[in-house]
C-alpha cells in the first residue's frame, strides 16, 4: 500500500498595498486547520533567515527595477527550497503572501520590467509549481492610502509610490486574473471586513 502523502494546497493572497489581505490572513489559516490539516502559513519575499534580509534591503535600500526582480527571485528561490516545496511534499497546506504574480505586477507592470525576462526567471526557479488558488485583494488608491495612513507606521519603498504607479500595478493584477480564470480571483477589499471574510470564505471553501 502507498503511504506516501498527498501533495499539499497552494494558496496565495495577492493585492495592492493597503487592501487588508494580510490582515486576513490568521483567520484564513485557522479555517483551513480545521480538521488538524498542517497549514503553513509564509510571506514572500521572506519565509527564510536570507529571504527575510533581501526583503530588507528591496523594501528599504533604493534600487533599479532590474535589481528588485533578481532580489525577489533569489529570496523566492531560497523559500522554495527551504519552505514550500518541503511543506507542499509532505502533505500540508501552504499560506502565502505574495508570490510569483507579486513580481509580475509590481516589478513587471508597475515598473516595466520585460515580462518576458519574468516568465523565464519563473521557469527556471518553480518551473512546475504555481498556486492552486490566489486571492487578489482589490481597492481603489483612495481606499488604499486611507488605510496605510491608520497604520501609524512609515510606508516601504512600493507604498510610498504614487497614484500613477498603484493603478499600473491594479491594472497588471486584474491581467492577470482574466488570463487565469481558473487560478485567480478578485476579492472586493474596499467592503468592510466581514463582507470581505464572507467572500473569501466562499472561495475557500471550494479548494
Amino acid at each position: 500500500m502507498d503511504l506516501k502523502p498527498q501533495r499539499g494546497k497552494f494558496i496565495t493572497l495577492e493585492g495592492v498595498d493597503g487592501a487588508g489581505k494580510s490582515t486576513h490572513i490568521p483567520w484564513i489559516a485557522a479555517h483551513l486547520r480545521q480538521g488538524s490539516r498542517e497549514v503553513v502559513v509564509t510571506r514572500e519575499p521572506g519565509g527564510t533567515p536570507l529571504a527575510e534580509q533581501l526583503r530588507a534591503l528591496v523594501l528599504s535600500e533604493p534600487m533599479d527595477a532590474l535589481s528588485e526582480t533578481l532580489l525577489m527571485f533569489a529570496a523566492r528561490t531560497d523559500h522554495l527550497r527551504q519552505v514550500i516545496l518541503p511543506a507542499l511534499t509532505r502533505g500540508a497546506w501552504v499560506l502565502c503572501d505574495r508570490y510569483t504574480d507579486a513580481t509580475v505586477a509590481y516589478q513587471g507592470g508597475g515598473k516595466g520590467v520585460s515580462a518576458d525576462l519574468i516568465r523565464r526567471l519563473a521557469q527556471s526557479v518553480h518551473p512546475d509549481l504555481m498556486p492552486d488558488q490566489t486571492l487578489v485583494f482589490d481597492c481603489p488608491y483612495e481606499v488604499s492610502r486611507r488605510r496605510l495612513s491608520l497604520s501609524g507606521r512609515a510606508p516601504d519603498r512600493f507604498e510610498a509610490e504614487g497614484q500613477a504607479f498603484f493603478e499600473r500595478v491594479r491594472a497588471a493584477y486584474r491581467e492577470i486574473a482574466q488570463s487565469a480564470p481558473a487560478r485567480v480571483c478578485i476579492v472586493d477589499a474596499s467592503q468592510d471586513m466581514d463582507k470581505v471574510k464572507v467572500e473569501v470564505n466562499n472561495i475557500i471553501i471550494t479548494i
